[in-house]
């Protein structure tokens, strides 16, 4: 995230209670992956707290951050997404959690191929990992976790997946060479409408468009 490494740790400890409260309030087992995506993204944002205190480099905070990142992310948000829909949603969502499981098998082959570098920039963190067709993996990569949430037609995880997606041009067009760690900060902060998907799952209140209030069940 940008700013500091106490920046990161508040940060962190906030999305981090905000995810513990979402799995507090989890009613059906189905939105669990989702509801436990706030506190995977929270600890992401305390490991990176600790790549400041390191100053960067390719110690084990550096590589944890970058395992949860890209290999972990790519597979998780489509996954649970996956989980979450009704069943006839469930093969559009699944082509796109295949094309998240592909580009997670490229990201973790990358990993331990070659060892992943941060530097501190400024107020920012860039991470280096040395990728073959970098634009393609990343096309993937936001295909699976952008696009699952935008074709889900659940209307808050589309809006979700609207303002991760916003984020993930502003923060390229600023911080290109540290676009994983301002984007993966930003989904951070926006998942806390995980938290009002997950209270309104447990209300009834969030509904998939085009379907009836009656026929709102997975």
């Amino acid at each position: 995230m940008c700013w500091s490494a106490q920046a990161d740790l508040v940060a962190g400890a906030g999305v981090l209670a905000i995810g513990t409260a979402c799995v507090a309030m989890t009613r059906r087992p189905a939105d669990l992956p989702l509801a436990a995506l706030p506190v995977l993204l929270g600890v992401h944002q305390i490991v990176e707290s600790l790549v400041w205190a390191e100053g960067g480099g390719t110690g084990a905070a550096t590589l944890t951050w970058a395992i949860i990142a890209l290999p972990l992310l790519a597979v998780w948000v489509p996954a649970g997404v996956w989980c979450a829909v009704p069943r006839r949603a469930r093969p559009r969502i699944g082509v796109l959690l295949a094309i998240g499981v592909v580009t997670a098998a490229v990201l973790a082959e990358a990993l331990v191929a070659h060892p992943v570098s941060s530097e501190i920039r400024g107020h920012t963190v860039g991470y280096v990992v040395d990728l073959s067709h970098p634009q393609l993996v990343i096309a993937g990569y936001l295909v699976a976790t952008v696009g699952s949430l935008l074709a889900s037609g659940d209307r808050g995880l589309v809006l979700l997946g609207v303002l991760v997606a916003v984020g993930a041009v502003v923060c390229w067009a600023l911080w290109e060479l540290e676009f994983v760690s301002t984007w993966c900060a930003v989904a951070a902060v926006t998942s806390v409408v995980l938290f009002f998907w997950v209270r309104g799952r447990g209300q009834g209140t969030w509904r998939y468009v085009g379907v009836s209030r009656g026929g709102a069940a997975g």
